[in-house]
């Protein structure tokens, strides 16, 4: 039951997270015109240490994206010309990606199966001491 609660807080949370990027970025159409536009994100606050930050900016910046803006600590906004693209099959990384670190399918895993030993361990102390 608890996995299944965790699973909802954090489509919940998602959800959000989505509705409020989609206030954030608008765009006027001249804004697109020969652009992409990408959000990296990150469940664990990652870019709240300029190191990693500054890490993310490189190498991003190596597939042509360029920073906007801190979305906050776990959302980073980027932009790239599209003339970019022709390169893409030569990078060192996914110039699509929008998350790194655990995603947060991977940590609701972790929780449950946490949660699951827990409960295992709780199971196998009980039935010693019976």
């Amino acid at each position: 039951m608890g996995g299944g609660a965790a699973a909802a807080a954090a489509a919940a949370a998602k959800r959000r997270r989505e509705q409020e990027e989609e206030r954030m970025t608008a765009y006027a159409r001249d804004d697109l015109e020969g652009w992409e536009f990408k959000i990296v994100r990150s469940i664990d606050n990652r870019f709240k240490r300029r190191e990693k930050l500054e890490r993310l900016c490189r190498e991003e910046a190596t597939a042509g994206w360029e920073m906007i803006e801190k979305l906050d600590n776990s959302r980073i906004r980027f932009k790239r010309r599209v003339d970019r693209r022709v390169a893409d099959p030569q990078m060192p990384i996914d110039p699509y990606r929008t998350q790194v670190g655990l995603s947060e399918l991977g940590l609701v895993a972790v929780i449950i199966g946490v949660m699951g030993a827990g409960i295992g361990l709780l199971f196998l102390f009980l039935e010693v001491w019976n």
